[in-house]
């Protein structure tokens, strides 16, 4: 179980507040796989007190997905307190999550995002200014540092603590790495024994496995996964799993990964249209096919695909595909394709 503040999440899984991916369709594909704790993608704090249409949409929140943290990001300490009090108030969220991570310029240069790990000082204040405003648990994701010049993950996160913060995700890189390089769970291990509040690891989790062993190496409360779960939520079912009973299930067959895929395009298709959602999955679809035999031609196709049915129809000819090739021991490229 991983407790924040008052609100309790089954297991110590974790989804990451990954943008552009985490709407409510993936939120609760995750949440029916099993994931503890989803997180919604960041929105910004100034599109929320003016009442952005496309922003305020984002703060919806399925009751099936709770317990759900939504993320708000910004540069300003007053800005951050009027939108996180509009999701305290006008949401049915769990958690309020200020992002203090993202490593884009376009965030960072608004003092946004990764921009605050330079302000050790500024934080408390900022933390403490917006539990004050709010009803709701306030939690913060990080990452280590800014730069490896300026690594003041420990600091930050005390910062975070001192200002009633509920809890801490800490991403084991700086905003300089990006997406690249090891993440450092040192550093992670690190923040974990020097404060008393709730601690979540993230990076380079892409294995059930390397959950436990994050678990274990860093002592930390709760593993937090992103990239991983990209087309392949059964990854946070197995990780779930794995750490209850250390037993590992099967992967999952190439009919059921389809069967998901459209589902999560048929929830999105219901949340944004079908013009926008078919263009928005696929990504997800490439994601999904991913490692699937002779699926390049499929991602070709799928690439330039703007209707819901002629996308089913392509997955379902794969498929189809795929069993006879199995039948026949053959892994050619089938005409139904073409």
């Amino acid at each position: 179980m991983l407790k924040i503040g008052n609100v309790e999440a089954p297991n110590k899984v974790v989804l990451a507040p990954m943008a552009g991916v985490c709407n409510p369709a993936f939120r609760l594909i995750a949440k029916e796989f099993g994931t503890g704790l989803v997180c919604a993608e960041m929105v910004s704090d100034k599109a929320i007190v003016h009442g952005n249409t496309r922003s305020m949409e984002m703060l919806y929140v399925d009751d099936r997905e709770k317990p759900l943290s939504l993320q708000i990001f910004g540069g300003d300490t007053d800005t951050l307190v009027q939108a996180a009090r509009i999701v305290d108030q006008h949401t049915n969220a769990d958690i309020i999550d200020i992002n203090m991570g993202c490593p884009v310029p376009k965030i960072t240069k608004c003092d946004a995002g990764a921009r605050w790990l330079l302000q050790p000082d500024k934080i408390e204040a900022m933390i403490a200014t917006v539990v004050a405003a709010v009803s709701k648990p306030v939690t913060v994701k990080m990452r280590i540092g800014w730069d490896s010049e300026h690594i003041y993950a420990v600091e930050n996160a005390k910062a975070v603590e001192r200002g009633g913060g509920s809890a801490v995700s800490v991403h084991g890189r700086t905003r300089e790495q990006l997406y690249t390089g090891k993440a450092d769970w040192d550093i992670i291990r690190d923040v974990k024994q020097a404060l008393s509040i709730p601690v979540i690891g993230n990076g380079d989790v892409v294995t059930p496995e390397d959950a436990k062993r994050m678990l274990d190496q860093t002592g930390v409360d709760g593993v937090m996964i992103g990239r991983g779960a990209l087309g392949n939520p059964w990854m946070l079912y197995r990780t779930v799993q794995y750490l209850a009973n250390g037993e590992l299930p099967p992967e999952p067959t190439a009919e059921e990964k389809i069967r998901i895929a459209i589902l999560h395009m048929d929830r999105l298709i219901a949340l944004k249209g079908e013009h926008v959602a078919v263009k928005e999955m696929r990504k997800h679809m490439a994601w999904y096919l991913k490692g699937m035999t002779g699926a390049a031609r499929v991602k070709d196709i799928i690439m330039e695909t703007e209707k819901r049915d002629e996308m089913v129809r392509t997955l379902d000819a794969y498929v189809e595909h795929l069993a006879v090739s199995s039948a026949s021991g053959t892994a050619e490229e089938s005409a139904v394709l073409h």
